[in-house]
């Protein structure tokens, strides 16, 4: 069974750091395009970032510049850095499986969505 788990949430100050882990079981990454997705109450699902097989890699103009995307294909696992973290960024975040190999950030675009993580940014 194609499957993603997310870990790495919790509650930080704003300003602080958290870096979450996608880890898969039942495939390897290493033929995969991985995006990162975050859900906030009340709000749409929305693409923030992605890493193609190749190590290229996008971000949402909301966390440009913030979270840093990864992959350690040996450990079958990807990563999203966040640093100066906002009240804003307080979310729920998945991981999952682009369906075309492509970072393209549309949801429907992709697949074994994990759990997900939740995220708090709060003083």
């Amino acid at each position: 069974q194609l499957q993603l788990v997310e870990s790495g949430g919790g509650s930080v100050q704003p300003g602080g750091s958290l870096k979450l882990s996608c880890a898969a079981s039942g495939f390897t990454l290493d033929y995969s395009a991985i995006g990162w997705f975050r859900q906030a109450p009340g709000k749409e699902r929305e693409g923030i970032s992605c890493i193609t097989s190749g190590g290229s890699t996008n971000y949402a103009d909301s966390v440009k510049g913030r979270f840093t995307i990864s992959r350690d294909n040996a450990k079958n696992t990807v990563y999203l850095q966040m640093a100066s973290l906002k009240p804003e960024d307080t979310a729920v975040y998945y991981c999952a499986r682009s369906r075309t190999s492509m970072c393209i950030m549309a949801r429907d675009l992709f697949g074994s969505w994990g759990q997900g993580t939740q995220v708090t940014v709060s003083s």
